[in-house]
C-alpha cells in the first residue's frame, strides 16, 4: 500500500496542526505521523484524507475528524501493553492509532459491513487488533477487564456496562448528550467502588446504536 514522500509530508502538516490545536502528548503525535490515514479512503478521495475534517465512509458513518481522535486517544492516557476496548470500529483508523501506541485492542463495530471492511484493511496494514461485530453499548463483557474503553460514537447515557468493565484505575473516554451535540466525558475507577467523572468540550458525533444506545 503506497505511502509515498508527498503523504508524508502530509501528515507532518497534520502534526503541526494538531500541535496548535492544543495536542501535546508526544506518542500520540508520533502515532499520528505514523498511521497513513489516506489509506482509509477511496483513492478518488484521497485529497481530503489530510485535511482536519471528518468525512464520510459510507452506512451513514464517518472518519472522525483527526483533532477529535487525538482528543480522545489523548483523555484516554494510553500505555503500552493496555488492554483497550474500543466500541465503534467505523474506518479503522482510530484502532489504527490505538495499536501505534502499543495498546492490545478489541475493537467492536455494530454494522457488518463496515466491520467486514475495516477488519480486511486493518489486517492488510499488518495490525493483529481482536475484531468483533455487536452490539458496543453493552461492551465485551467475556474479555473484561480493560484499562480502557474508548466510545466513538454519541451516546445518550453512559452505559452502565461499559463502566462495570473498566479494571481498577481503568478509564472510559465517550461522548455523551442527544444526537447534534455530545459532551466528552471521562470515567476512571479509581477502586473497585469509586468513580471520578470529568467533563469536557462539545463535539459532534454519529449515534451510537444498540440496547443502551441509540434505535438503530
Amino acid at each position: 500500500m503506497e505511502d509515498n514522500y508527498k503523504q508524508r509530508g502530509l501528515r507532518r502538516r497534520l502534526v503541526d496542526i494538531l500541535i496548535e490545536k492544543g495536542i501535546q502528548d508526544k506518542k500520540i503525535l508520533n502515532a499520528f505521523s505514523k498511521v497513513p490515514r489516506h489509506q482509509f479512503f477511496p483513492p478518488e478521495f484521497l485529497s481530503h484524507a489530510y485535511q482536519d475534517k471528518a468525512f464520510p465512509i459510507g452506512e451513514g458513518q464517518t472518519i472522525s475528524q483527526p483533532y477529535t481522535v487525538a482528543f480522545q486517544t489523548q483523555l484516554l492516557n494510553i500505555s503500552a501493553n493496555d488492554k483497550v476496548l474500543e466500541i465503534g470500529t467505523g474506518s479503522g483508523y482510530q484502532c489504527a492509532i490505538l495499536k501505534a501506541l502499543g495498546a492490545e485492542v478489541f475493537t467492536i463495530e455494530f454494522n457488518n459491513k463496515l466491520f467486514e471492511n475495516a477488519k480486511k484493511l486493518l489486517r492488510k496494514m499488518g495490525h493483529s487488533a481482536h475484531f468483533f461485530c455487536g452490539d458496543g453499548s453493552m461492551g465485551l463483557k467475556r474479555h473484561a477487564p480493560y484499562s480502557a474503553i474508548l466510545v466513538t460514537a454519541g451516546a445518550p447515557t453512559i452505559p452502565k456496562a461499559l463502566i462495570d468493565q473498566l479494571g481498577s484505575g481503568g478509564r472510559l473516554v465517550i461522548p455523551v448528550g442527544n444526537r447534534k451535540v455530545q459532551q466528552m466525558v471521562r470515567i476512571t475507577r479509581t477502586s473497585e467502588n469509586k468513580l471520578i467523572k470529568e467533563e469536557f468540550a462539545n463535539f459532534s458525533f454519529v449515534p451510537l446504536v444498540g440496547e443502551d444506545g441509540w434505535d438503530k
